[in-house]
């Protein structure tokens, strides 16, 4: 998976190759899909969620660069696969789920997983963890219209936000704010397609 559907898409830092290598993903899916666990596809995970596909982690995880001391804070737990895969870059992760089955859920899979350095939480995080703020590096995994404004002001100085932002089931862009003093700097990296963000400062429930 890692050098068929990851390495040869463009993912190159070895760093994050390694700790897709070291992620057991079929323990952050469903048991009846574990067959599907390394396929390059994202897969339902219940609660009307996904965990979404090995590339698009790698991908994300990326564009975050870490450095080993960062503090990140991933927003939608889902399963926990990417909060695992961030853990092998950093030890200092914390993750929002909103849905509480999934959190109890996530925390199960990354203890069978031996992953033991992520604070799960549950919550609304488009309004982020501001008594821990600032993060050097904060991640979405759900596309909301834009980024939420609660988000970017928890960004360090020199911290990077990766997120998918767009039309509720139509066009997604997946974009980078990286935080220069009081200035934000914007880039867009691609086109992807993701579960709407709910909350406060995202999509209201259907």
């Amino acid at each position: 998976m890692v050098d068929d559907d990851i390495a040869a898409r463009g993912v190159g830092d070895p760093r994050v190759l390694a700790a897709m290598r070291a992620v057991p993903r079929e323990r952050f899916v469903p048991p009846a899909l574990a067959e599907l666990a390394y396929a390059d596809r994202p897969l339902p995970i219940g609660e009307g969620q996904t965990i979404s596909q090995p590339y698009v982690v790698a991908w994300m995880v990326e564009a975050l660069e870490l450095a080993p001391t960062d503090r990140v804070l991933e927003i939608g737990t889902g399963s926990g696969y990417a909060a695992a895969v961030l853990a092998q870059l950093t030890p200092h992760v914390w993750s929002i789920e909103r849905v509480p089955a999934l959190a109890a859920r996530a925390r199960a899979n990354l203890a069978a997983a031996d992953v033991t350095t992520v604070q799960v939480i549950e919550g609304d995080g488009t309004l982020g963890l501001p008594a821990l703020a600032p993060f050097d590096a904060i991640v979405l995994t759900a596309a909301g219209p834009a980024v939420p404004p609660a988000l970017s002001a928890q960004l360090a100085d020199g911290g990077r936000l990766v997120a998918p932002v767009g039309v509720q089931d139509g066009p997604q862009e997946l974009v980078r704010l990286r935080r220069a003093g009081a200035r934000l700097e914007l880039e867009a990296l691609g086109a992807v397609q993701f579960v709407p963000l709910i909350g406060a400062q995202g999509f209201a429930p259907r």
